[in-house]
């Protein structure tokens, strides 16, 4: 089912789309100063480098809004160079990132299949060697590190991966049954859930949490997990254990959703000495980005409902994202445009989730904030970058705009659909 937002709305976040897209048109130019060297701004970077902008040319293109020309010569800048398929490669960066985007690619032009049999292969290499490990450490009894399962670095982002690009295949079927595995009870009375991690919100070992933390994100946390168990669930392609497993993260998420029935909240993420105090500070609300907050919590929550056929999860996951969009003081915590920490994320998924139930308490609170957006962009230089910058909100405006999100979806690597 989709929404329609009034046409003023629409062509106007699809000129500031089209403005965008147009200044992010050569690589050559598209960094002011020059691309920075390193980090995340690597051609095969999907959150920063030339992948993630050759997504918003590719969708673009897709859509017919776009041109194929532009979209090649960003996929080409993607590719320059080595490409990872090392223990550093993920959804977000090296083979496991360029394999996501030319899939997308693929599905309208053959002159890509050649490559993406390459990548595939790749992104399979990838993905045993941390099924093997991942493995290993459940066999020794340890708690699991952010980097095996969340969705950035870890298997959940290539469950998504997979589970777009061959649904039935057998590297899917054993990712999935991973994540599976990582919802099952440890052996022990410690009353924690199986992915608790032992490090802090960085990733590393942390003094201000000595005893790990459970991670509720989509981002670095079991929401992604969620996530893509519920599609999995959707879609025909789940693994004996899938329900029960969605099910097992809905108890502790449950038992950690604050607020009220109309509502409801969750943290982004809870240390030891909550965990045992049973307590969650009202002021700990997480601010409602993709992330860790409430863009990302409700759509994994509603994907769970109607995974589960369980129509009150599904209307608490809705009350929760039409809260965050009511509360005029939700939305101006956000820090910045981007999909990630800013309003490019709430706008895409309040969109997605509006799109997915015909929900138009929902649709209705849309065009404001895609108005919001649009200003915001105009206000600023903004970084050209998918994750946090100009490309990922042109991609936000641009499928609000057109109602238009085609499969295989561009917001897979959000955990999103």
């Amino acid at each position: 089912m989709t929404t329609t937002a009034p046409a003023p709305a629409c062509l106007a976040a699809l000129s500031r789309a089209g403005e965008l897209a147009r200044t992010l048109a050569d690589p050559g130019t598209a960094w002011p100063g020059g691309r920075p060297d390193g980090g995340r701004s690597w051609p095969q970077s999907l959150a920063g480098g030339a992948s993630g902008i050759a997504l918003l040319h590719i969708e673009r293109a897709r859509t017919g809004h776009g041109d194929w020309d532009t979209a090649h010569t960003w996929l080409a800048a993607a590719v320059h160079g080595d490409i990872s398929a090392a223990a550093n490669a993920n959804l977000y960066f090296g083979a496991p990132a360029l394999a996501f985007i030319t899939h997308r690619a693929a599905g309208a032009s053959r002159r890509y299949l050649p490559v993406l049999e390459r990548l595939d292969e790749a992104t399979l290499h990838v993905t045993r060697n941390r099924l093997n490990q991942a493995h290993q450490r459940i066999d020794r009894g340890e708690r699991p590190p952010m980097e095996e399962f969340d969705l950035i670095q870890g298997l959940a982002g290539l469950a998504a991966h997979h589970l777009s690009r061959h649904p039935h295949h057998g590297i899917t079927r054993d990712v999935l049954s991973y994540l599976v595995r990582l919802t099952e009870p440890s052996p022990g009375p410690t009353g924690l859930p199986p992915w608790w991690m032992n490090v802090g919100p960085t990733g590393a070992r942390s003094a201000d949490y000595p005893h790990g933390h459970g991670n509720f994100g989509l981002a670095h946390g079991i929401g992604a997990a969620l996530s893509v168990l519920s599609q999995a669930l959707l879609h025909d392609a789940a693994v004996p254990g899938t329900a029960d497993a969605v099910e097992r993260i809905c108890t502790w998420t449950d038992q950690w959703r604050q607020g009220t029935q109309d509502a409801p909240w969750w943290p982004g993420l809870i240390s030891m000495e909550q965990a045992r105090n049973g307590h969650i500070h009202p002021r700990l609300r997480p601010r409602p980005s993709w992330c860790y907050g409430a863009s990302g919590t409700a759509r994994a929550q509603q994907l769970a409902g109607l995974a589960l056929r369980d129509p009150a999860r599904v209307q608490a996951a809705e009350n929760a994202i039409l809260n965050a969009l009511r509360d005029p003081l939700q939305p101006a915590t956000l820090d910045g445009i981007g999909l990630c920490h800013g309003t490019a994320g709430l706008l895409h998924a309040a969109w997605r989730m509006a799109t997915e139930t015909g929900n138009l308490e929902i649709a209705a609170e849309l065009p404001g904030l895609a108005g919001h957006l649009a200003t915001a962009l105009d206000r600023d230089d903004h970084d050209p970058e998918l994750l946090d910058g100009a490309a990922g909100a042109a991609l936000a405006l641009h499928t609000f705009a057109t109602a238009s999100a085609p499969a295989p979806h561009w917001d897979t690597f959000l955990a999103l659909a």
